[in-house]
């Protein structure tokens, strides 16, 4: 499944001297292709996030429209589309997104037993084997150190083996071993048929990728391979 921005935007109304618009994403046109490993860099507040969102289903644009396939991503009922971006589309957060509560299996398993889906442990046992932590399935969250927790987060992206894998910040504060880890793997997954989206202020990725953009002010630019 093709995941595509077409002449998406996304702005802000706020309070102010001046013009009250602030634009987030100016006008943008970008496919997630399938086996595709699409790289957008740019510094914090660029508009990296609200073009991850977007395409997450998580934040409507101002203007134009994503598509999932054929489909308009948001034209569905809020329902359809949260059941659509659990089976389509694996998100893995920034930051530490464990629930506390929850053994490490347990999170990995939480996207399936939020709609009733049962029989997963082999898979996601499975999964922590592949991300290295399967030995630490039955400890919390708060045993786990970061790069450990971002393993987790791409187990739990990847439970229900979705099409589309978006990745916000996944290497942020990691040392370089687990850099190379994490970024390893969102290769393996374009590399097994996944569209994926890393968005990243760290231009190192940039080796991992098909692709490359870079987001400045709201607005995206593809890097030329030459200047990587």
């Amino acid at each position: 499944m093709i995941l595509r921005a077409e002449n998406a935007t996304r702005q802000y109304f706020r309070q102010g001297k001046g013009t009250n618009v602030f634009t987030a994403l100016h006008e943008t046109n970008l496919s997630l292709e399938s086996g595709t490993l699409t790289e957008v860099i740019g510094r914090s507040g660029s508009g990296k996030r609200t073009l991850l969102n977007l395409f997450a289903g998580l934040l409507a644009p101002t203007s134009g429209k994503i598509f999932a396939g054929d489909t308009d991503l948001y034209a569905m009922e809020d329902m359809e589309r949260s059941k659509f971006r659990n089976e389509a589309i694996g998100v893995v957060p920034q930051g530490q997104t464990g629930l506390k509560s929850l053994t490490v299996l347990e999170n990995v398993l939480l996207p399936c037993e939020m709609y009733g889906i049962s029989g997963r442990e082999q898979q996601a046992e499975e999964l922590l084997r592949k991300v290295d932590i399967l030995d630490l399935k039955n400890v919390y969250p708060s045993e786990l150190s970061g790069g450990e927790m971002r393993r987790l987060a791409i187990a739990r992206a990847l439970i229900r083996d979705p099409g589309i894998i978006l990745a916000d910040e996944p290497t942020s504060d990691l040392d370089d071993e687990n850099t190379r880890i994490v970024l390893g793997l969102l290769r393996e997954c374009a590399d097994s048929g996944k569209a994926v989206l890393l968005v990243t202020h760290e231009t190192e990725a940039a080796a991992y990728a098909d692709r490359v953009y870079r987001m400045e002010k709201g607005v995206l630019t593809e890097v030329p391979k030459e200047e990587e």
